[in-house]
């Protein structure tokens, strides 16, 4: 009897064990989803100012981030601050203001990602022809240090409706 309670209590080891390695732990989900809120706050605030100090606070220094947008794809966190919040941002436009909306945050284990809409309506420096655009994001993070890091950013335009295109 007593052999048969101790392999019940393996099993039971064995199987919880199992569990750990498959299922990430995450410490504290709601701390890390606010955490990644303010990211993305601090994220457009950095496209509204055009700020690549602030955008170098955001990403990863791994070098394998990524930003694809529709002019491209920056690889690494120098060429994200200089083309995409230096160049794109603040060579184009004179002002800028990012908004994202609807965003949906998921956390599993020292990995999150980000979906969200948004609003982006600036000032070309060249002329001052107020501009517009609207589009959907997705956002990869990584946890660093205890920080969460961008690793990757793809954004697109709005979905065009009618026939399709690109496949």
């Amino acid at each position: 009897m007593n052999k048969s309670k101790n392999r019940v209590a393996a099993a039971c080891s064995l199987a919880i064990a199992a569990l750990s390695i498959v299922v990430p732990v995450a410490a504290d989900t709601q701390t890390d989803t606010e955490a990644i809120s303010t990211l993305i706050a601090t994220y457009a605030t950095a496209v509204d100012l055009a700020d690549t100090k602030l955008a170098d606070q955001l990403f990863s220094d791994a070098p394998e981030v990524t930003f694809i947008h529709p002019l491209g794809e920056e690889r690494g966190r120098e060429q994200i601050e200089v083309h995409v919040f230096g160049s794109l941002m603040g060579v184009t436009f004179s002002e800028r203001k990012l908004t994202p909306k609807d965003i949906a945050i998921h956390v599993y284990g020292d990995t999150a990602w980000s979906e969200f809409n948004w609003d982006f309506v600036a000032k070309a420096r060249k002329d001052g022809a107020p501009f517009h655009s609207q589009g959907r994001e997705t956002q990869v993070y990584h946890r660093e240090n205890g920080q969460w890091r961008i690793v990757h950013v793809h954004y697109s335009g709005v979905p065009v409706a009618g026939r399709p295109s690109g496949f």
